[in-house]
This record gives C-alpha cells, sequence and structure tokens, in this order.
C-alpha cells in the first residue's frame, strides 16, 4: 500500500503540466441545489430544464474609461460607422442575451451598469425621509453592528466606497403570516420609465435563504425572495419595472420579515435606475450615463473592495477595467461550493463567466471576418477552483463559436466567418476562477461584419445561439437534460365571442434547428387602464379567454412557455367594451420592421446614412455614437477623421426610441375618446392568412407605421404584401371604412400594379419623400401639431414619410410644413378611406391624438 501512494506521489511530482490539464473535465457531484441569489416568485410559469438555481456573470467588452497618461475620458476603441466597441456589444447583450438567460430561470451578474435608465433614484435608512418608512409590529427593527450604505451629495472620490459610510438595519424574522414588521422605500421618481430595481443588505450569521421584497410597479406588484445568505454589502439586481413620476406607494418597493426560517433579515438602500457617472477621475466625471462607462466605477459604486476596483492602485484604469469585470466574479462567488477556497467572498455560487466583445481589422475583399472564441488554458492556476480543468473554458470557447456559425448560417445563408479559437494568455479568461471565455462577435471595422451586425434581427440571433450555448454547456457540466426556452407565438389576435367576453388566439413558432424548443404553455400578461402589467397567468392551450369590464382599455401580450423557460413576448394588442355599443373596431398591427439603418455600399462608398433613415431596434437602445461622416472606401482600415465609417459622437449616451411593438395602445386609447365603440386587434398576418374576417368590422384601423421593404433588412417587410392587399380590396369592395397610417404607405408600392391599387383603394398617388424633418408641423382639420420625425428619445420618429396626392374622388386633408399633403379622406358609395402618410402614433401629445381620432372617427362613420 505504501508503495502505491508513493509512486503516485511521484508520478504527480514528474508531470506537473499533465495533472494540471487532467483535473475534472465537469463539475462532478459540486452542484449548488439551494436557494438561489434572487427568485422571482411571481412568476407564474415552472422552470425545470432550464438555466434555474444557475448564476453566470457576463458583459458587454469596454466601456468610457479615464486615460490617467493622456488626461481625460476616452473609449477603448474608435467610432466607426456611427459606434464603438464600448457602445455596440451591449446592444447584444442588454436587450437580448440577459433576458434570454434570465428567461430561462438563470441569475445573471453584470459588473456593468445593465440599466438604460439615465436616472437613478435612491432611497436609504440613514437619509430618513418620508421617502423611507419602518413599521415594527411583533418585531421590532434595530441597526445592525456592521456599517452599511449610504449616499451624499454630488460626486464621489476614487476608492470611496459608499457601503462603509452608513448603517443597515435589522429585524428578527416571523413565520406567520400576521404581524409582520416591514420597511418602504418609496422614491421620487423624476419621470415615467422604466428603471431596474437594486436591494442592498448585510449577510449575517442568522440571515435567512428567502427574505420577502415585494416590488410596486404602477399599480401592480411582483413578489421576490432573495437568499440574504449571500451577497451582501452590493447592489442585487430584482428586475426593470415600468414606474409612474411622482411619489406614491404604487410605486415602492417593500421589505417584510415573513419567512419559512427563523432567523433575521437585514435592510439598507434600495436603489432605483441605472443613473449617471459619479466617480471623480483627474477632476472631473466622465458626464455620461453609468451605462456607457467601464465596470471599475460601477463596482466601486457596488461597494467592491479597492483590490477589486484598481489592481492598479489608481494608475490604469485601462487595465482596471479589464481586471474588475474578472476580480468581481470572484469576489462574488468566493466561499460557495464553486470556489471554495476563497473564503472572503459573498458565496454567490456563479459558476461561468463570458465577457462579449466586438472585433477590429478589416478585408478588402468583401468578406466576413466573423466571429472568435479566446481562453486561456496555459497560464494562471493550475486547474480552476475546485480542481477543474482550464480544459473546460477552452470547450465552452469552442462551443460558442461553432455554434455562433451553424446558428447565423441558419437563419441568414451568409456563410458566416469564424476563426477558430485562439488560447492566449486575456486576462478575462485567466483570472476567473471559473470555466470562462471571450467571444469576439465579429468586426465592428469590417463593414461587411456590421451591416449585419447591426440588424436587430441578427443580434437577436446570435444572442440566441449564445444563450442555448450556455444552456447545452451547463447542461453536460452537471449531467443534466436540458429544454430550450421557445420562440414567440404569432398570428396573435383577438375577438369577441359574447357581449362581454373576448378570446385571445396565437400559434406556436417551431424552432427548425432545436425540436425541444416547442412550447408547452404560455403566459397571458395583462394591463388594465393606465396601470402596469401584472405577472401573467400561466394556460396550456394557445387561446384564453377572459371577461371586460366596461369602460377601460385592456393591454394583452403573450410569451411561450416550457420547462426550459419562456420566449419574448408578442406586440402589445388592445380590447375596450362600452356598455351598449353594437358595433366593432378593428386595429391591425402592420408594424413589425427592425431593421439597421439606410446601407451605402458602392464601389466607392460604404457606412450607414442615419439622415436617409436611422432603422429601427428592438426597443430603446443606446448604442450609437453619431451619424457617419467619412464614407470614402480608400480610407479603409484606417483610424482617426480620414478613415472610413470615421463620424461625431453628437448620440453619446442618448436612448434612441425604436419599435416598442406597442403602438395598438394609443390607437386604442385614441378610439376610447372616439365614440362608443367595441375595439379589439389583431396582428396583420392573421389577416393575411385570412383567420380574421374583416367584415365582421364597421371599421378597420390598420396601422403599418415605419414598415416598408428597405432593400437592406435581413426580413422582409412590405407594407402591403400581396396577401394583404388581397384581403382590403375584399373588405373595401364590401362597403368597407378603412383608416390606414404609416409613413412609407406609397414609396413602398413603385410597382405598376401596386400603384394602381394604391390609387384605386387607398385613393393615393405618391408625390416623393418630406424631407423636411425638422420642421415636424401637420396642419389641417382646424388644428396644427408636431409628429415625431427625427431620432429622439422619447418615440420613433417618421423619418422622411411620403408626400402624397389625393385620387379618384379623394382630397387632401392634412398638410406637411411645407405645404405637401400628408392625408386624404374619401367617402363614397362604395366604401370610405381616410389615410395619413405618418404613423398616427407619432403625433407628439395624447390630447392631440385623442382629438384626431374623434375627427376621423366622426367623419367616416357619419352618414354621407
Amino acid at each position: 500500500m505504501k508503495k502505491k501512494v508513493l509512486c503516485a506521489a511521484l508520478a504527480v511530482l514528474s508531470f506537473p503540466s499533465i495533472y494540471a490539464q487532467t483535473g475534472k473535465s465537469t463539475w462532478g457531484k459540486t452542484n449548488y441545489e439551494d436557494a438561489p441569489w434572487v427568485k422571482n416568485v411571481s412568476r407564474p410559469n415552472e422552470i425545470t430544464e432550464g438555466l434555474q438555481n444557475r448564476h453566470l456573470s457576463l458583459w458587454s467588452s469596454h466601456g468610457r474609461y479615464y486615460d490617467a497618461r493622456k488626461g481625460g475620458w476616452r473609449w477603448q476603441r474608435p467610432i466607426l460607422f456611427g459606434t464603438a466597441e464600448d457602445l455596440y456589444t451591449q446592444t447584444i447583450v442588454l436587450p437580448y442575451l440577459i433576458p434570454m438567460l434570465e428567461h430561462a430561470g438563470a441569475v445573471v451578474y453584470t459588473p456593468r451598469e445593465r440599466d438604460w435608465q439615465k436616472n437613478e433614484v435612491i432611497v436609504d435608512n440613514d437619509s430618513r425621509s418620508g421617502c423611507y418608512k419602518e413599521e415594527s409590529l411583533k418585531k421590532k427593527w434595530a441597526d445592525t453592528s456592521l456599517p452599511g450604505f449610504a449616499q451624499h451629495y454630488g460626486s464621489y472620490n476614487d476608492g470611496e466606497n459608499p457601503f462603509t459610510a452608513g448603517t443597515a438595519r435589522k429585524v428578527k424574522t416571523r413565520k406567520r403570516n400576521s404581524k409582520i414588521s416591514s420597511a418602504v422605500y418609496q422614491p421620487t421618481i423624476p419621470e415615467s420609465g422604466r428603471y431596474a430595481v437594486y436591494v442592498s443588505y448585510q449577510t449575517q450569521k442568522k440571515s435567512v435563504d428567502d427574505a420577502e421584497y415585494i416590488v410596486f410597479h404602477k399599480g401592480q406588484e411582483t413578489h421576490f425572495h432573495v437568499n440574504q445568505r449571500m451577497g451582501g454589502g452590493t447592489w442585487v439586481y430584482l428586475g426593470t419595472f415600468d414606474f409612474d413620476k411622482g411619489n406614491s406607494i404604487n410605486n415602492a418597493v417593500v421589505l417584510t420579515n415573513h419567512s419559512s426560517h427563523r432567523g433575521i433579515v437585514t435592510t439598507d438602500a434600495v436603489r432605483f435606475g441605472g443613473g449617471m457617472g459619479n466617480i471623480v477621475r483627474g477632476g472631473s466625471v466622465s458626464g455620461l450615463p453609468r451605462f456607457l462607462e467601464g465596470a471599475r466605477y460601477a463596482v466601486q459604486w457596488a461597494g467592491a473592495p479597492w483590490s477589486v476596483v484598481s489592481k492598479s492602485n489608481g494608475s490604469n484604469d485601462y487595465n482596471d477595467d479589464i481586471n474588475s469585470r474578472s476580480l468581481m466574479t470572484n469576489w462574488l462567488a468566493g466561499g460557495s461550493c464553486y470556489l471554495p477556497d476563497k473564503k472572503d467572498g459573498k458565496k454567490v455560487p456563479i459558476e461561468l463567466a463570458l465577457a462579449i466583445h466586438s472585433d477590429a481589422g478589416v478585408k478588402t475583399d468583401g468578406s466576413f471576418i466573423g466571429t472568435l472564441g479566446i481562453c486561456t488554458t496555459q497560464q494562471g492556476n493550475s486547474t480552476l477552483s475546485d480542481g477543474l480543468s482550464r480544459k473546460a473554458s477552452r470547450v465552452f470557447a469552442e462551443q460558442l463559436v461553432a455554434n455562433a456559425k451553424k446558428d447565423i448560417d441558419r437563419a441568414f445563408s451568409v456563410n458566416w466567418t469564424t476563426r477558430s479559437v485562439w488560447d492566449r494568455n486575456y486576462s478575462e479568461t485567466r483570472i476567473p476562477e471559473v470555466p470562462s471565455a471571450i467571444i469576439e462577435t465579429l468586426s465592428h471595422q469590417n463593414f461587411p461584419d456590421i451591416r449585419l451586425g447591426q440588424d436587430p434581427n441578427f443580434k437577436f440571433v446570435l444572442a440566441r445561439s449564445i444563450y442555448k450555448t450556455i444552456l447545452k454547456y451547463e447542461a453536460s457540466m452537471h449531467g443534466k437534460r436540458y429544454t430550450v426556452q421557445p420562440l414567440a407565438p404569432y398570428n396573435f389576435k383577438m375577438d369577441y365571442i359574447s357581449p362581454r367576453k373576448i378570446r385571445l388566439q396565437w400559434k406556436a413558432t417551431p424552432d427548425t434547428g432545436e425540436p425541444t424548443a416547442m412550447p408547452t404553455s404560455y403566459n397571458v400578461y395583462a394591463a388594465v387602464g393606465g396601470e402596469g402589467f401584472d405577472n401573467g397567468v400561466n394556460v396550456r392551450n394557445p387561446y384564453y379567454e377572459t371577461e371586460l369590464q366596461p369602460g377601460l382599455v385592456y393591454h394583452f401580450k403573450v410569451t411561450a412557455c416550457n420547462s426550459g423557460g419562456e420566449s419574448f413576448p408578442t406586440e402589445t394588442l388592445s380590447a375596450l367594451r362600452h356598455d351598449g355599443a353594437s358595433k366593432t373596431i378593428l386595429i391591425v398591427n402592420a408594424f413589425h420592421r427592425l431593421s439597421s439603418p439606410s446601407v451605402v455600399n458602392t464601389d466607392t462608398e460604404q457606412g450607414f446614412d442615419l439622415e436617409a433613415d436611422p432603422g429601427l431596434s428592438y426597443g430603446p437602445v443606446a448604442g450609437w455614437a453619431g451619424r457617419q461622416a467619412n464614407f470614402n472606401k480608400s480610407q479603409m482600415g484606417k483610424e482617426g477623421p480620414d478613415a472610413l465609417g470615421f463620424g461625431g459622437e453628437e448620440l453619446v449616451g442618448k436612448m434612441i426610441a425604436g419599435n416598442d411593438f406597442n403602438y395598438v395602445k394609443e390607437h386604442a386609447e385614441a378610439l376610447h375618446h372616439a365614440g362608443k365603440y367595441n375595439i379589439v386587434s389583431c396582428n396583420s398576418k392573421a389577416v393575411e392568412y385570412g383567420e380574421v374576417d374583416l367584415s365582421r368590422y364597421v371599421l378597420v384601423d390598420l396601422l403599418l407605421g415605419n414598415e416598408k421593404d428597405d432593400g437592406h433588412s435581413l426580413y422582409y417587410y412590405k407594407t402591403f404584401s400581396p396577401a394583404l392587399r388581397q384581403q382590403i380590396t375584399k373588405y373595401l369592395n364590401g362597403h368597407g371604412k378603412l383608416l390606414v397610417s404609416g409613413s412609407y404607405l406609397a414609396s413602398d408600392m413603385q410597382g405598376s400594379d401596386e400603384q394602381a391599387w394604391l390609387k384605386k383603394n387607398i385613393r393615393i398617388l405618391y408625390d416623393g419623400s418630406n424631407a423636411d424633418n425638422y420642421n415636424p408641423t401637420v396642419s389641417g382639420m382646424g388644428m396644427s401639431f408636431d409628429v415625431y420625425r427625427t431620432i429622439n428619445e422619447q418615440h420613433y420618429g417618421a423619418y422622411t414619410p411620403d408626400n402624397i396626392l389625393p385620387a379618384d374622388g379623394a382630397f387632401s386633408v392634412l398638410t406637411y410644413a411645407d405645404g405637401h399633403t400628408s392625408a386624404i379622406a374619401y367617402k363614397g358609395t362604395d366604401n370610405c378611406v381616410f389615410a395619413l402618410s405618418f404613423p398616427f402614433e407619432c403625433i407628439k401629445d395624447a390630447p392631440t391624438r385623442n382629438r384626431m381620432m374623434r375627427g376621423i372617427i366622426h367623419y367616416m362613420m357619419s352618414e354621407q
């Protein structure tokens, strides 16, 4: 026996490098199975084969940082094609990748600010203002023995830790659901909008794993359980919610002492919104929202120790930014089952780290540079924590790259390029003590890459590929089964099935590349009147019936679910019941377009022309720097003002509104004021496929928004597709009444047959494009009002919409500021048409929209 032990010891001593690479290939028996850091207990669907109980750390490349050597704040990469790597990569991570992972049940930590909200409101027990309130019933609140968060006015010095400047509170838990003590955090919200909610507390010896937080948002409430046995002394993300402006208990966070365990809950500050950068470097702050700054400053604001914030001891913010992401991950994960030897950590069981970057480099032949993976197996500690082989990181990186090509090629048939995997000494893959990788998604400097990369549909497919790779990798590391979350349902529609009840219907969307991704149930979310969306109800069948209370506008959206998680939602559809109404109006949503800005690609020029068409993101994004100025292809590969792609920075820090897929709401709310009519709505595809009979409706409101076949989008977006034209023709031939609005009604119909159809049915002729975008006034019908026409933060704009002329008995009713016609009306014995060449929802204020809709409906519904 002794001889065998001695031989084994000599073998380890003789071949240390082999031992380092022959550690565990999977986590084996190491598996976190206790309560997650954060759990949304209001979620209506159950996840059993997704990423439940998996804690991940990921981030989007670089951010604005202070350059001590040159002086001043700067980007890590230059501005090219309207963006920079520092701006671009977060447009993949924040609206797509993180939600996908969270919809699969994962708890996602990111060391950069994740909230695209420039406002920040902090409510803290130390302020003791009317915004913080305690109620002590059976159990009494008291101060903890350790320091906590406190905020002071103004900026923060480098190294100043806000989590050691104040106090925190504690209370014993109570198992009974009576005589509950609570702490109420009631912010004064400066502007209505979406705000991330972060809580803070302290982890102590008797902390419980199910501290109950209730977020009140626009009259709804969402319940969370937070495991306070981990992660104390930093900001802990709960979720992002819609809040109304002002101070109200309907927009607040409440922590109770109700728990299934005996122990204590602690509480400190609650933060609403991402806010502006507040760390002084070189005598100034960055002047930008925190979400655009590097991780170094966000982790300081999150209470990380100086050794995590600045490995360089304040001398090199660029290196600190890169290192702090991994160091923050290790600090949080230390002491968990995945980093058991790091006792001074926060015990959060983070088991995977991923950095999402884009790369530089050009190809003059017009081909892709594509995707690269990076890992580190030869440097750093001989193994990862818990004896895991560093080769686990290489496996992860290889899968990221291979799956990106497979999924992009399947979706877009482009023969995407991949550049294998580099095994090199990068700190983002060397420092993490859990498996880690960098994915260089594409080259932002190479126009063929970024042309695809700025299309929101490409971003979705790439993010979904990364999510699926993480899902499958985690399943293999733990020997578990996996199920891929579904895609969003399609053909969403609704109709009355009795005087008081409507039925919502939709169809499942198959994922041809993922057989497990079919839904087994659906979540139906509802918002009534001015309240926010509820937490949803889970239903098994692809339909849902509900009664409507009279006089209230209802809004609905649907997601698909299975054991692997939840899809993104459908568009929002709306309904209204008026007591005694005998006629119903149908709103048809035909605005689906997502696109990059207008593409310039000739023998001599290349780039994006945001003035011609800024494109449409999925919701608002903060990824644009400014308008491209240099389109000269001969300057390809250079940097600076003479480089191809160089442009301005006038859009840095601005949220640019995109397609929110909720404009039926604005039409329904305006129609609510237009008379006693019931209202239902549907997706235009349901009309095209003949699933909706238009003849049943006294009037059809067709919402086209900025839909158009622009020639550069990855998907086809046509205002009036042949199938839609067929259904509209049939409806109008049956004496139908059609209200239609959209920016490109006529310019998107340039074929001779299309022009003839427009003239005969919509009663318009194309009269060129209206380029007067900076004079947004529209006049007529006894009104003068402004329309969103340009890039802005509030609403997508009707960029260069059509001028139209009335045809075949129609007449002009509205004009743009330059006198060109922007709306026509026609009422005959055959049918009635009212056409606006700008989207109705782009009218800036609600009272004007209501008044306009009243006038339109009165004209169309009155007798000839």
